[in-house]
């Protein structure tokens, strides 16, 4: 997710030291007008190189999944990027040229977001059988990864550790919380809660289906009850009342039809698709460049960034994310839901014509921070909530039975929107 855009962002110092040609906590990179990391476009490809593997790999995983088992899948992409980030930690004390060490980066955040799209296609599958609240927890602990990222970026800037350091600091962090989600991940088979949820059951004991026959009651002409044997799994329900019952289920041979499902689901994944695109198209390419419009330097021009654009966007996007476990509007059947996305869409405008000096084209007109700071409300809890709300309406609208699939289907436009925003966020910040 766009978590690591935050991470990029924390590590903004130590990325432009290293793209100047510097890594010693004793240099500091130029200071021309024109910063490395403009130069390299460094934003914008991160964002982009983050989104379309997650596009392609979620939806490879939509073919993995069949025939490749689920514990594999998640296990095999958490150790991938504990690697991934394990490498990347030991590049910090590596002397490379400015273009290698920008290839090298720009390769380790396509691979870490491959194996990332191949986990969490794989997990939001595993939601999909459970309640839509534990999607709702799932994502928001998306939103505490981009708090975390940018509190560190806060700390280090108050403690005035050296890039080099900080930067250490950052890559060595993931690898603990990968550690420990490894470690979860290994403790659900014994966890009941998740064995009753997570287990596959092709087919219903008979035990269960004679229980459910018996709860019919009686012969509805001479109110005769049905024995057990007689109402098993011949008994022949009402087509509403097996539905009801989930006497159907069984029945169902193969795997429900994505096609199917897609129909049923296909406004409410437009919805998502358009949320992220919105998003991503100006975060954090273009909200990452405005500065403070007080004239005075000192330590709120310094911490103006790290605060108003990344910790004020992942704290409310978070709140926006928790909302969704107290009331879901508009829902499934309203027509709202889309024209409330769309106009998402006016944020882009007013994002560009904040106070951005790198500019040639397009003027300024939202001057003040305070400008600024409510775009920023507004925009982060909007997104969070429509994020986690479309997450959770989609399960809702499909049988029992589909929702392993349509939680993957979501999975995969989650990721056409995020590349269709990191796509975008060149055109805008090239209309700068």
């Amino acid at each position: 997710m766009y978590w690591l855009n935050t991470y990029a962002g924390a590590w903004h110092t130590y990325f432009q030291g290293r793209l100047a040609g510097t890594n010693s906590s004793a240099e500091t990179p130029s200071t021309n007008h024109t910063s490395p990391t403009d130069t390299f476009n460094f934003n914008n490809w991160v964002t982009l190189l983050s989104q379309l593997p997650l596009l392609l790999f979620t939806l490879l995983n939509s073919f993995l999944y069949q025939c490749i088992p689920e514990s594999v899948r998640i296990l095999g992409s958490l150790l991938a990027i504990l690697l991934l980030f394990a490498l990347t930690a030991a590049l910090v004390k590596v002397d490379l040229s400015p273009g290698l060490f920008f290839s090298i980066t720009m390769a380790s955040v396509w691979f870490i977001n491959s194996f990332c799209a191949v986990l969490q296609g794989s997990l939001f599958g595993q939601l999909g059988t459970m309640p839509s609240t534990y999607s709702t927890l799932f994502l928001s602990g998306q939103g505490l990864a981009g708090i975390f990222a940018a509190l560190a970026m806060l700390t280090s800037l108050a403690s005035g550790v050296d890039p080099q350091t900080s930067a250490l600091g950052y890559f060595i962090t993931p690898c603990v919380g990968i550690l420990l989600s490894i470690i979860c991940y290994l403790s659900l088979p014994h966890l009941k809660f998740a064995r009753y949820y997570l287990t596959k059951k092709p087919q219903a004991p008979v035990q269960e289906l004679e229980t459910k026959a018996e709860l019919l009651g009686a012969d509805e002409k001479n109110g005769i009850p049905v024995s057990p044997q007689q109402a098993g799994p011949t008994l022949d329900l009402d087509p509403e009342k097996e539905l009801e019952l989930g006497l159907e289920e069984p029945q169902k041979p193969g795997k429900p039809s994505v096609f199917v499902v897609f129909r049923k689901i296909w406004l409410t994944a437009l919805c998502l698709v358009l949320v992220f695109t919105v998003t991503l198209s100006v975060f954090p390419a273009i909200t990452a460049m405005v500065t403070t419009s007080s004239n005075s330097p000192g330590k709120w021009s310094q911490f103006f960034n790290p605060i108003c654009c990344f910790l004020l966007f992942n704290v409310m996007d978070w709140l926006g994310r928790s909302l969704t476990s107290y009331f879901l509007w508009p829902d499934e059947d309203s027509q709202l839901l889309p024209l409330l996305v769309c106009l998402r869409f006016l944020f882009v405008p007013l994002f560009m014509l904040c106070h951005v000096p790198q500019r040639a084209r397009l003027p300024i007109i939202f001057w003040q921070d305070a400008y600024f700071i409510t775009f920023m409300l507004l925009f982060a809890i909007s997104n969070g909530y429509f994020v986690s709300l479309t997450m959770c309406l989609a399960p809702r609208q499909v049988l029992p039975h589909e929702r392993e699939v349509a939680g993957a289907l979501m999975t995969f436009f989650l990721a056409l929107g995020l590349s269709c925003g990191a796509s975008l966020s060149f055109l805008f910040k090239a209309l700068l």
